[in-house]
């Protein structure tokens, strides 16, 4: 009654109607590189933010090379903010599984080692909903997968320079010269080849890969 009241008030007096609240949750995953994983997520409908960052480990505020020099026991993950009235959490879980490789337990793609494993951290009230997800990706490859479901742990976020880095303009300079971070991101993960091993993995079934995301 609250919001049709003021949303006519607003058209009387030429105001823009109040916007809807948007009820937010967060989904918190580790997909190998954090850059696909936000890549990936930022294109998708209900997600409003991704964050990338590090968790899982003992080490307070960890920096990137110190999480991938390894000893930290953090992986880099990405935190996903959604409106879980536009997409549920089992949704975003869904397209997750099919986005990584989970039956590779050293890394992902050409990225290998303990920070680039995968995993679904997940809260008290998110575990039976991420068991399923992680059930559901297994029956349908027909295969244990090593996806593992833990247990929700603090989140750090990544230095600034790592945020939306592969939509960003700024130079930087690589084996291939000066790029923008986007284009630098885009031969990264051609070149790792993450979109042709999750197609082997998942087929039709993945949701980024060949160009979608």
């Amino acid at each position: 009654m609250f919001l049709r009241l003021a949303a006519i008030l607003a058209l009387t007096l030429g105001l823009a109607a109040p916007a809807a609240a948007q009820r937010l949750e967060t989904a918190l995953v580790a997909g190998g590189c954090f850059w696909c994983v936000e890549s990936d997520f930022r294109h998708v409908e209900g997600v409003t933010d991704v964050e990338v960052g590090f968790a899982g480990g003992h080490v307070e505020n960890p920096s990137y090379r110190q999480v991938v020099s390894g000893g930290t026991g953090h992986l880099e993950v990405a935190l996903i903010t959604y409106d879980a009235d536009q997409i549920s959490y089992a949704q975003v879980l869904h397209m997750f599984m099919r986005s990584i490789d989970p039956l590779d337990a050293g890394g992902q793609f050409c990225d290998r080692g303990e920070a680039y494993t995968t995993a679904i951290f997940a809260t008290p009230e998110q575990r039976d909903t991420a068991q399923a997800a992680l059930d559901a990706a297994s029956a349908e490859l027909g295969r244990s997968i090593v996806t593992p479901l833990r247990d929700m742990a603090t989140f750090y976020p990544a230095e600034e320079y790592h945020q939306g880095y592969p939509f960003s303009g700024d130079i930087v300079l690589t084996r291939f010269g000066p790029l923008t971070k986007a284009a630098a991101y885009q031969r990264y993960r051609t070149s790792c080849g993450r979109d042709a091993r999750v197609q082997e993995v998942w087929g039709d079934a993945a949701p980024f890969a060949a160009g979608k995301s």
